[in-house]
C-alpha cells in the first residue's frame, strides 16, 4: 500500500499546486468544449455544403495561421504578463463559439461565416498555445513541470475521448448550434479559474523589454542550440506527417479493414484509452532530453509499422492503443524537454515554434498524407508515418546529446 501510495503521490505531485488545480480544473471543461465545437463544426460545413472539401478548407484556416504567424505569438508572449493575455484571449475564443452558436441556431450562418470565424479562432491560437504552454512552468515550477505536461496531455486524450461522444448526444436532441453554445458557456471557467489564481504564488518570468528583432533573436538563439533545434526537428517530422490521423483512420476503417463508419470510433477511443495510461505513465516515471526523445520516437515508428500491416480490426484496436500511448510520450517529453532548455526570456517564442511543428504542421503533411492514401491506400499513410518517426529518432541520435535531466 505504501508503494501504490508514493506512486500516486508521484504521478499526481503537479495537482498539489492550489493553482495547478484550479487552471485544470478550467481546462479540463474548455477542452470538452473545444471537441464537441470540432465534431459540430464539421458536420455544419458538411450541411451547408456537402462537401468534405469545404472541411478541409476550414481546417487550413485553423492551422496555417500557426504556420505563418506562431513566431511573432511567442514574442508577445514573451513580453506580457501571460496570466493577462491568457484571459483575454480565452475570452476571445468564448466570443467566437458564441458568435458561431447565434447565428447556427438563428437560421442565418452562411459558409463563408465558418470560414472567417475559423481564421479568427486560428489566429488567437497562434498567440495562446505559446502563451499557455510557457505558463506551466510559471505555475509548477521546473521540478513539477515534466509532470504537470503530462497530467495536461492526460486531459486532452480524455476530452478527446468524451468530447465527441458528448457532440453527438448534444447535435441529436438540440442541433449542432448548441455545441458551439455550451462551449462558449465553458470558457467561463476557464477564465475564472485564471481570475482566482493566487498570483503571488505564481513565479513569472521577467517580461521581455519591447525591441526590434525580438523575432530573429529568438530564431537565431534556437538555431544556436543543439538542445532546442534538435527536439523542435524531430517534433517537426513526427507532427508533419505521424500524426495526421483525422487524415489516415478514417480511410483505414473504411477501405483498409471495410468495417464501416463505427469502426473509425473504436480505433479513434482506443487510441484515446492508450494516450491516457501513456500519460499517467510519463507524469510517472517520464524522463526529458535527445535520449529518450530517441526512445520514445523509435517506439512511435515501430508501432506504426506494425499497425500498416495488421489484417483486421480487433488487433488493429490493440495496436493503435499502443500508438496513442507513443503518440503522447513523445510529444509530453519534446513539450518538458524544450521548455526546460529554454532561457525564461525566451520561452514564449520556443514555445511557439513548438506550436508550429506540432499544430502548424498539419497544413503540409495533411494533404501529402491525404495525397499517398489516395494513391496507395490508407496503410501507406501509416507507413509513411512510420518511416518519419524512424527518421527523427535517427536525427535525434546522430546529433549531439544535450544534458538535460529531470529536475529533482
Amino acid at each position: 500500500m505504501t508503494v501504490l501510495s508514493g506512486l500516486r503521490g508521484q504521478t499526481f505531485t503537479s495537482l498539489r499546486t492550489t493553482n495547478f488545480r484550479r487552471y485544470i480544473t478550467g481546462q479540463t471543461i474548455s477542452q470538452a468544449g473545444k471537441w464537441m465545437q470540432t465534431i459540430a463544426q464539421s458536420w455544419l460545413v458538411l450541411e451547408l455544403s456537402g462537401s468534405a472539401t469545404a472541411i478541409g478548407a476550414v481546417m487550413a484556416l485553423q492551422t496555417v495561421p500557426m504556420l505563418l504567424v506562431a513566431p511573432y505569438g511567442g514574442v508577445v508572449a514573451d513580453r506580457v504578463d501571460k496570466r493577462r493575455l491568457m484571459i483575454a484571449l480565452q475570452t476571445l475564443m468564448g466570443v467566437q463559439a458564441l458568435v458561431l452558436g447565434i447565428l447556427t441556431v438563428t437560421g442565418t450562418v452562411h459558409l463563408w461565416q465558418v470560414y472567417v470565424l475559423a481564421l479568427v479562432l486560428g489566429l488567437n491560437q497562434c498567440f495562446e498555445t505559446p502563451t499557455r504552454q510557457s505558463f506551466l512552468l510559471e505555475m509548477v515550477g521546473a521540478d513539477r513541470l515534466r509532470n504537470a505536461v503530462s497530467l495536461q496531455s492526460v486531459l486532452t486524450s480524455t476530452a478527446r475521448m468524451v468530447g465527441p461522444a458528448v457532440a453527438g448526444l448534444v447535435i441529436a436532441a438540440g442541433g449542432v448550434g448548441l455545441c458551439f453554445l455550451l462551449n462558449a458557456a465553458s470558457f467561463v471557467a476557464v477564465v475564472i479559474s485564471l481570475l482566482t489564481l493566487d498570483v503571488s504564488q505564481l513565479n513569472p518570468s521577467p517580461p521581455t523589454v519591447r525591441a526590434r528583432g525580438q523575432l530573429r533573436e529568438g530564431l537565431a538563439y534556437v538555431r544556436q542550440s543543439a538542445e532546442l533545434t534538435v527536439p523542435l526537428t524531430m517534433m517537426a517530422l513526427v507532427g508533419c506527417f505521424a500524426l495526421e490521423f483525422p487524415v489516415v483512420l478514417p480511410v483505414i476503417a473504411d477501405q483498409t479493414l471495410d468495417a464501416g463508419p463505427g469502426a473509425y470510433g473504436f480505433i479513434t477511443a482506443a487510441m484515446g484509452a492508450g494516450s491516457v495510461v501513456s500519460g499517467l505513465a510519463v507524469a510517472t516515471w517520464g524522463r526529458t532530453g535527445t535520449g529518450p526523445l530517441v526512445v520514445t520516437a523509435t517506439a512511435f515508428g515501430a508501432v506504426l509499422l506494425v499497425a500498416a500491416v495488421v489484417p483486421n480490426l480487433w488487433v488493429m484496436l490493440a495496436v493503435m492503443a499502443c500508438v496513442g500511448a507513443c503518440s503522447v510520450a513523445f510529444n509530453s517529453t519534446t513539450n518538458s524537454t524544450l521548455q526546460l532548455a529554454a532561457a525564461p526570456d525566451k520561452r514564449g517564442r520556443v514555445m511557439a515554434l513548438f506550436g508550429m511543428a506540432f499544430i502548424g504542421s498539419t497544413a503540409v503533411g495533411g494533404p501529402i498524407t491525404g495525397w499517398v492514401c489516395e494513391q496507395w491506400g490508407g496503410r501507406a499513410g501509416l507507413l509513411l508515418g512510420a518511416v518519419a518517426c524512424l527518421i527523427a529518432a535517427a536525427i535525434g541520435a546522430l546529433c549531439p546529446r544535450d544534458r538535460t535531466r529531470p529536475p529533482t
